[in-house]
């Protein structure tokens, strides 16, 4: 059992047989009250997010997930492979390999929704087991990728406090610099989707 006070983001833990995932924390101390801790949580299982508060001093089962590295193979089912097709990453399924035994496995679009338009052919990403069963993935911090659709960019401009609407390849839509133009990588934050620096010139 750990602590409430210890769920920081990216702890784990169960409860009634499902794990969860701390995606933000938050501790409250109103006057000379108890304190609160607020926790956004990803249930690993359904995809699902929602918030809960728990009051200091409470205690939850710790859980320690199995992390292995793997490569992305590729993406099947009635979506379509990146959200640019504009029906939904959750009703695909995602095929890895892990590449010292050569096994494949499956997660549904369900648990990796966020991460999943970012996947790109090849890639390796950390997965997460529990009790053997594939749950989730870590994506590398940056990632680069191609503009498909932005307005023109301004000749001799290089202000990078003005910016503009742009789509990438993988269907992200985003505020890139004025001096980026189609055609051009740019280099993404996959935890927030935002623009980090231009790729080449």
């Amino acid at each position: 059992m750990i602590s409430v006070t210890d769920l920081r983001s990216g702890a784990t833990f169960t409860e009634e047989g499902q794990i969860f995932k701390v995606l933000k924390y938050e501790h409250t101390k109103m006057g000379r009250g108890t304190a609160t801790i607020k926790v956004k949580i990803k249930n690993l299982k359904t995809g699902s997010t929602t918030e809960k508060s728990f009051i200091s001093g409470a205690r939850v089962q710790e859980t320690n997930l199995e992390k292995k590295e793997v490569q992305y193979l590729y993406s099947e089912g009635r979506g379509p492979a990146s959200p640019a097709g504009g029906s939904k990453v959750e009703d695909r399924k995602y095929i890895f390999m892990d590449p010292r035994t050569f096994e494949q496995f499956t997660i549904f679009g369900t648990r990796i929704s966020d991460e999943a338009k970012f996947l790109q052919d090849g890639i390796n990403v950390q997965v997460m087991f529990w009790n053997g069963e594939p749950l989730s993935i870590e994506l590398p911090i940056k990632m680069d990728f191609k503009v498909v659709v932005c307005d023109p960019g301004v000749k001799g401009n290089s202000a990078t406090n003005i910016y503009k609407d742009a789509t990438l390849e993988n269907g992200l839509r985003l505020k890139v610099p004025l001096f980026i133009q189609e055609g051009q990588a740019v280099r993404i934050d996959t935890r927030t989707g935002e623009y980090v620096e231009r790729v080449g010139k």
